[in-house]
């Protein structure tokens, strides 16, 4: 058939070839299943794809789930004084994110973009000053 290249149809093939030009850029991806996820694409084969998946990750080290907050809820006077050392001494959860590989086969991609980043323009400086 004319429309089969090398066991691969041309929609498939046109996946890999945009595939390929947004390889190591930052993109969102759409599975068949309707399944969304962002990454950066790091390898592209004729059958699979793998992406470096970013993932959020929180930290409660911070002191954001504190255990001795539902201790001081059974006594009210308690409970506010703890609430406003709470305040002051609060830090929130940090937060980061991490990138994880993952393999995900090229036919189950059904949408493919790039994650628009705006372009900030550098501040204006005037040559000469002005005095």
């Amino acid at each position: 058939m004319e429309f089969e290249q090398e066991d691969t149809y041309r929609d498939s093939r046109g996946m890999h070839d945009k595939c390929k030009k947004c390889m190591n850029y930052h993109v969102k991806l759409t599975m068949t299943d309707g399944k969304t996820l962002d990454g950066i694409i790091e390898s592209v084969d004729s059958d699979k794809i793998i992406i470096m998946v970013a993932e959020d990750v929180m930290d409660n080290s911070g002191g954001g789930g504190d255990p001795q907050y539902y201790q001081y809820q059974q006594n009210d006077s308690e409970y506010y004084q703890y609430q406003e050392r709470q305040y002051y001494n609060y830090r929130p959860p940090m937060r980061y994110r991490r990138f994880r590989r993952q393999a995900f086969p090229l036919a189950g991609l059904a949408a493919l973009s790039l994650l628009p980043y705006p372009y900030v323009a550098p501040p204006y400086v005037y040559y000469p000053y002005y005095y």
